[in-house]
């Protein structure tokens, strides 16, 4: 639901925005990026691509295996691209195993740092406002969304960041997320001036 409502915002800034699914908890990694890298070439060239939380996780992926798709500028909302805290202190608790599918396992119960050598612009917005379940088993550091800390968003090789006061499920309910991330389709940056 807060998805469509992002598509429903996002849209009158001059965007066809259409919304890539796929199961969390049983997807695998290979049938995804191979659908997804579909969705992409079926779509009018340049494809700008937005990601929340793990769909951000989904789209690095997408074009680390396939570089050469025809896309335009990215934005990650929320994603934890260093790992995530909340997923490790989830994944400890006794019985939680089934929260996480292969592909939602590899992407956030690692770790190792990432950096962004695509020549496309990419984008990072990360919340700050603390409401979230994440942050009651992961020991986040602040700033925090309430799931994702700013530090597990940053990305080395990113084009811009902004840091907004909203929550993780805030950023796909928030009319500011939405400008920013306009704006960063529009221009590269969020800023119209740039970075």
């Amino acid at each position: 639901m807060e998805a469509a409502l992002f598509r429903h915002r996002l849209a009158p800034h001059g965007y066809a925005v259409r919304q890539f699914h796929y199961h969390t908890l049983s997807a695998v990694a290979d049938t995804v990026l191979d659908a997804l890298r579909d969705a992409v070439l079926a779509q009018p060239a340049p494809v700008h691509l937005v990601g929340h939380s793990l769909g951000g996780l989904v789209v690095l992926r997408l074009l680390e295996r396939h570089p050469q798709l025809p896309v335009g500028r990215i934005v990650l909302l929320g994603s934890p691209v260093n790992g995530s805290r909340a997923a490790q202190g989830f994944a400890r608790l006794p019985g939680a195993g089934w929260l996480f599918g292969p592909m939602a396992s590899a992407e956030l119960l690692g770790g190792e740092p990432r950096r962004w050598r695509h020549p496309a612009p990419l984008g990072v917005v990360a919340g700050s406002q603390s409401l979230g379940l994440g942050r009651l088993v992961g020991s986040l550091p602040a700033p925090n969304d309430g799931t994702v800390a700013v530090a597990e968003t940053r990305l080395d090789g990113a084009t811009d960041m902004v840091v907004l006061p909203v929550s993780h499920v805030g950023l796909l309910l928030s009319e500011a997320v939405v400008a920013a991330t306009a704006c960063f389709l529009d221009h590269g940056a969020f800023s119209a001036t740039g970075p």
